[in-house]
Order: structure tokens, then C-alpha cells, then sequence
């Protein structure tokens, strides 16, 4: 969890949401995946979400996550990697294929996903959340996203 002692000292999370994102993706590609791949971890672990927020006004919005989402890139091969660790440390995790690129629902999604086996997939996107230290090595070689 985080440690808070009071309002004006910076909340220290000793856990971490992370995206990689491969390096090769065009700039709405990586908007689009990065956007599909946090959705998945927030609908399946709840303590990654935060508040409901409120302007001055007392207008409701949405919550968000709870901590912040680092964004990394990387080549083909640390994004095959970074799952396979992933997958040996049992993190959650979320993945987008370039098949996905084609498909137009969820539906299509799943299935696209379902036809390959694991250590087949053109992985263009993986989230991943956990411990940092978990995390940062899932992550091993990748780079922050510019």
C-alpha cells in the first residue's frame, strides 16, 4: 500500500502499474493500446483505484487510478521477454497483439488473442502491476517511453 503520514508529505506507493509499448508502434496506435491494456487493470484489481473526484462546484467524476501509470517502449524482443516474466512472476497483466489492430470488438478481441499460443503472440502492448521490485524486473531493458 502507500505510506501517508500527512497531507503534505508525498505518497510513496510499493507497488507499480506499468505499460510497455513496442518501439515501433505510430502515435495513435500507442495512445489507443496503452489506453486498452490500463482498462484491463482496472477493472480486475480494485485496490488500483482511487477516490471518486469533485470540482468546487460539487460536480462528480469518474475515479482514477490511485498512483501513477509509467509508460515505457522497447523492441519486439524485451516486450516478448517482459511477458514471459511476467507470466513466471504470476503479475497481473493485460496484453494487445497487432491482431487486435484489425479486429473492431471485444468479441473479435478475445478471439484473436485465444487463436495463438502464448509464447506466439505479436505482442505490441503488455501492463503489468505489482510489487516495484516485481515490476522493474518484468520491465528489465526497456526504456521510459519519450
Amino acid at each position: 500500500m502507500s505510506t501517508e503520514s500527512t497531507e503534505s508529505t508525498p505518497v510513496r506507493f510499493d507497488t507499480k502499474i506499468a505499460v510497455l509499448l513496442r518501439d515501433d508502434l505510430a502515435p495513435w496506435q500507442r495512445l489507443n493500446v496503452t489506453a486498452f491494456l490500463v482498462s484491463g487493470l482496472g477493472t480486475e484489481i480494485p485496490e488500483v483505484i482511487g477516490e471518486p473526484y469533485a470540482d468546487a462546484d460539487g460536480t462528480p467524476y469518474l475515479p482514477m487510478f490511485r498512483q501513477p501509470v509509467l509508460v515505457l517502449e522497447g523492441p519486439k524482443e524485451v516486450l516478448t521477454a517482459a511477458h514471459g516474466r511476467a507470466l513466471s512472476r504470476a503479475l497481473p497483466r493485460a496484453v494487445f497483439t497487432s491482431d487486435l489492430f484489425t479486429t473492431g470488438n471485444d468479441r473479435d478481441n478475445r478471439a484473436a488473442v485465444r487463436a495463438v499460443p502464448k509464447d506466439q503472440l505479436d505482442l505490441v502492448g503488455l501492463a503489468v502491476y505489482g510489487p516495484r521490485n516485481a515490476v522493474d524486473k518484468v520491465l528489465k531493458g526497456a526504456r521510459m517511453h519519450p
